[in-house]
């Protein structure tokens, strides 16, 4: 089997950009590792950038998007009993859109199906090979059968714990890590929002978040240690635990119900350069994981497509490999951004075990000056909305 781009990984990243190359004339093969039911199975986060909308909206796939989703203006900030407004509208005047991401790629899987792209599901033992040469390709087995895809281009878009980013040599990429001392305990529940926007609460108890998926689905967030695990939290302890961590306005008005879906994700910032090495080019969670506070796992993911999205329509449009050859840079330069807000957002709402009393302090002067600034709340406002392309 032959194609332009062989794509790595079926989540929002890979079928995103096979979509846009398919809109642009460009071929493409996808190769995921899961079934497809089981890639619609995972629960993720929904906010997003006005950069994602304008690439799903390039991508033919926003219709159901801006019919569904819900348009957030601002965000709220919690600190203790005291709640405070971050106004995007008023700062930047963008907003960002709540949209499970398990519904964007929804969205993706009917739109490549209904332009007859190509998908191989269940792959294993994927191995790439070529790809500091002029004619890579993928090999893979499904079902026991051994099978190659030939192609130009290889993206890696399989996440971080695919082969796309092992592929590369070890004296050639660079590996930059933070690991986070705690986790996110997370509840998924048939009951309504707490409230329009979302609520991040800095709480002497740690830090706690009130997000929503719709009008009757809420999806609610607390800090753990990395030693718990899902069974330790019954669902009374855990809404419990979340309305101490609330002003006491809002814990009155949250309506708890028996949890559907409980887990914890540990926190990790992780940057891997270069993001490309020959004609094998990382997207996503291949070449970098943020803090879940920033939201910004999908929509970062979602940059990377553009430069790469870009550059290999202007190679096979125009001939030209300027964009290809500036991908790693451009998508860096962005990431690190990212990575920079994520970890300042981060730090700003959480508890972290070495804490001083001069931190916890400089902590408060911190979301003080956030709540009285203007210029600091344009700057927060700049960076969830999503910064340019």
């Amino acid at each position: 089997m032959k194609t332009s781009v062989a794509i790595i990984g079926g989540g929002p990243a890979g079928l995103l950009l096979s979509q846009l190359l398919h809109r642009s004339g460009v071929d493409s093969v996808v190769l995921e590792r899961k079934t497809k039911d089981y890639v619609l199975g995972r629960i993720r986060a929904g906010v997003l950038e006005r950069g994602l909308v304008g690439l799903l909206e390039q991508a033919g796939c926003a219709d159901r998007l801006h019919a569904e989703g819900h348009v957030h203006d601002g965000t709220w900030i919690a600190q203790g009993e005291e709640m405070f407004r971050v106004d995007f509208a008023a700062s930047v005047g963008t907003p960002v859109v709540v949209y499970g991401q398990t519904e964007v790629t929804r969205d993706l899987y009917a739109a490549r199906e209904a332009a007859g792209g190509r998908f191989e599901f269940e792959v294993e033992d994927v191995v790439i090979e070529g790809a500091d040469g002029d004619a890579p390709s993928v090999h893979y087995s499904v079902g026991g059968e051994r099978r190659r895809l030939d192609c130009d281009f290889v993206a890696g878009c399989d996440g971080f714990h695919g082969v796309s980013r092992r592929t590369i040599p070890e004296d050639v990429r660079r590996e930059y890590e933070k690991v986070y001392p705690f986790g996110w305990l997370g509840v998924l529940s048939e009951t309504p929002p707490v409230a329009d926007e979302l609520i991040y609460a800095n709480s002497p108890r740690g830090f706690a978040l009130c997000s929503m998926r719709n009008e009757a689905l809420s999806r609610y967030y607390i800090q753990c240690p990395l030693s718990d695990s899902p069974e330790d939290w019954s669902d009374e302890a855990f809404w419990e635990e979340l309305r101490r961590r609330l002003p006491s306005e809002v814990a009155g008005k949250l309506v708890t119900g028996p949890s559907i879906e409980k887990s914890i994700a540990p926190l990790r910032s992780f940057v891997t350069e270069p993001m490309r090495w020959g004609r094998l080019f990382l997207c996503g969670d291949a070449a970098h994981i943020v803090p879940p506070t920033g939201a910004k796992g999908l929509n970062t993911a979602a940059s990377d497509v553009h430069y790469l999205w870009t550059g290999l329509t202007e190679y096979y449009r125009d001939g030209s490999s300027a964009g290809i050859d500036a991908y790693s840079q451009r998508a860096l330069a962005r990431v690190w951004k990212a990575e920079r807000f994520s970890w300042w957002f981060s730090s700003l709402m959480h508890r972290y075990p070495e804490q001083t009393e001069f931190d916890l302090k400089m902590q408060t002067a911190e979301l003080d000056f956030l709540r009285d600034s203007a210029s600091a709340q344009r700057a927060m406002a700049e960076n969830y909305v999503g910064l340019p392309y």
